[in-house]
């Protein structure tokens, strides 16, 4: 049983980075598509496909990216924030910047999963969800 979906998908994320394997796949949610939509947006993932059957839960299926020359995946450290036992919420004037702007903090709001900047820009607060860098 796992008591929390988003750290299992951030888990399988972070070991198939350190595998070197291409395509990972996840369990699907709600919540799990909105953050694989808003990494997709920033650049840290090539592409993804939800496969979904009226029956079962569905799957996300994500391409990762690597850099051609070097190898290196475009996620370097993918960190859970807000924890079932313990909930991380913040207003609009304290939202986190993540290696002083170059990272991303995923926040779930009133107006849906989006990151940090989108944040400032929409002057909201919410739940921040995990960090991307």
């Amino acid at each position: 049983m796992i008591t929390d979906p988003i750290a299992d998908y951030l888990t399988r994320v972070r070991n198939a980075i350190k595998a070197n394997h291409r395509i990972v796949e996840v369990p699907s949610s709600n919540i799990k598509k909105e953050i694989t939509k808003v990494l997709h947006d920033q650049g840290y993932i090539q592409n993804y496909k939800f496969d979904d059957d009226g029956l079962h839960q569905g799957i996300i299926k994500i391409a990762l990216k690597y850099n051609p020359r070097t190898k290196s995946s475009a996620i370097m450290d993918i960190t859970r924030v807000s924890k079932p036992g313990l909930r991380k919420y913040v207003g609009a004037e304290s939202l986190p910047r993540v290696l002083n702007g170059l990272g991303i903090a995923i926040l779930s709001t009133s107006k849906g999963v989006i990151t940090d900047k989108k944040a400032r820009e929409l002057n909201i607060g919410g739940e921040v969800l995990c960090y991307v860098y």
